[in-house]
């Protein structure tokens, strides 16, 4: 079956119970089709491809990626700890003031090299740039998390990045995603292919590697699925999560949890993962992951990028030959 009639009838199992949910959040459904269009750049103030975007935000990510680097090496304890400097959703929700600075480089440094752009940041959330007016056609908007797996920094558990995403007229036109640890980005932008970029410090100086999903013909059954997934730090969340895996995990090879979303979005590009899911990300978790994973050729749903975590809305990134069976065990 092509991805397009796959991603058809995922969106078709995900949202076919909206008029019997009214409150239940409407899911794009996209894949490397939907993604195609190179046309969609930016036309604030200077015109800007999603190739050109793209290495904007490359350039940005490793910056951040270099001051998390150093900072972590600063603040860490003797037992490799960071301190945290206040909570968010709740107590076991940390922000550290590394998050807070390296979202202060990423939004002064993406401002300055695209005038007129705006940032809705994790930390600090939507600023107002300096653009026209909201919402104006050919708008930049960048989405960006500082730290993609802030618990995983604080105990020095190797697997948390920056990630920078370009939305232009509400689609997803490039995307980054820093491994910081690693030294390896994940990049790709509208109508260009998936890649990994390695380098010893910089993402950008070493090799390059093309992205691409296991055909659907490849795949068996979900049955051979490794499935990565996530929690919220809302007690009363998680335990719907663990009463919807208790569900799943029967059904599929394995589960993995490992922390960042961004992450675990660019495993299924890669193929070190056959798919993920999360109820309640906010839109800086998977802005940049779901499009490189669409862009791999993964079948990928999300909310709309102004639907916040309170709404529980479910994101997901597919092998296609297992997309629309997961779909249906998470539809409900």
């Amino acid at each position: 079956m092509e991805s397009s009639h796959i991603a058809h009838d995922v969106a078709r199992v995900l949202n076919s119970t909206q008029k019997d949910s009214p409150g239940k959040v409407q899911l794009y459904v996209f894949d490397e089709a939907v993604t195609g269009r190179e046309d969609r750049a930016s036309i604030n103030k200077e015109t800007l491809s999603p190739a050109q975007l793209e290495v904007v935000a490359l350039e940005v990510a490793l910056n951040a990626a270099a001051l998390i680097r150093r900072r972590r090496a600063e603040l860490a304890d003797e037992h490799g700890h960071v301190g945290v400097l206040g909570t968010k959703t709740s107590d076991v929700d940390p922000v550290t003031e590394v998050d807070q600075a390296s979202e202060k480089l990423i939004r002064e440094q993406l401002v300055e090299r695209v005038p007129g752009s705006r940032v809705l940041g994790e930390e600090s959330g939507l600023s107002d740039g300096d653009c026209a007016g909201d919402g104006a056609g050919g708008e930049v908007l960048w989405i960006v998390d500082p730290i993609d797996g802030t618990v995983n920094f604080l105990y020095g558990v190797p697997a948390y990045a920056v990630s920078i995403a370009a939305v232009v007229d509400g689609q997803p036109v490039a995307g980054v995603v820093v491994d910081v640890k690693a030294g390896e980005a994940y990049v790709a932008h509208a109508g260009g292919p998936a890649r990994r970029l390695s380098g010893a410090g910089s993402a950008g100086e070493g090799g390059e590697e093309v992205l691409r999903v296991v055909p659907a013909q490849a795949e068996a059954s979900l049955g051979r699925a490794l499935v990565a997934t996530g929690f919220s730090y809302v007690a009363e969340d998680r335990r719907r999560q663990a009463e919807r895996l208790t569900r799943l995990l029967p059904r599929v090879r394995d589960i993995r949890r490992i922390g960042s979303a961004a992450l675990d979005l660019c495993r299924v590009a890669s193929g070190e993962v056959d798919a993920y899911f999360e109820h309640g990300l906010g839109p800086w978790d998977h802005a940049a992951g779901a499009l490189i994973a669409a862009r791999a050729g993964a079948i990928v749903a999300a909310p709309d990028y102004d639907v916040m975590k309170e709404e529980k809305a479910l994101v997901m990134a597919v092998k296609p030959g297992v997309a629309v069976e997961l779909a249906g065990l998470l539809a409900d």
